[in-house]
């Protein structure tokens, strides 16, 4: 089996693991040190890649010269990600329009501070 270089070590589960575990932080799913502590990160990596990073990306308006570049379209991706995108879950609804939906028509319509607030 052929395997790229980076490959070696891309998904060693024990250098993650090692990490977390410096900063105080424990595995929310999966058990310590199997290839389930990462998923979901690996996840969302994938879409980042994809979506945000590669040629032709809406969010890119050029090369990427510097980390402001990186910065601007990773900042511009998660804001898009979080409220704007359309989810299959939320039947083609952004998260935003999706939780005001939710509490407008479940409890009312969020007061004070958590009006403010937008989906995380």
């Amino acid at each position: 089996m052929l395997q790229r270089p980076i490959e070696l070590v891309q998904y060693a589960s024990e250098q993650i693991t090692d990490t977390v575990a410096l900063e105080g932080l424990v595995a929310s799913i999966g058990s310590v040190g199997d290839a389930y502590d990462n998923a979901a990160a690996e996840t969302v990596m994938g879409l980042y890649k994809n979506e945000a990073v590669a040629n032709g990306s809406p969010f890119r308006t050029g090369a990427l010269k510097n980390l402001a570049d990186v910065q601007e379209i990773t900042f511009d991706w998660v804001n898009w990600y979080n409220n704007d995108r359309l989810h299959s879950y939320l039947d083609y609804q952004s998260p935003e329009h999706y939780e005001q939906k939710y509490y407008a028509s479940n409890i009312g319509a969020p007061t004070g501070n958590a009006a403010n607030k937008t989906a995380a």
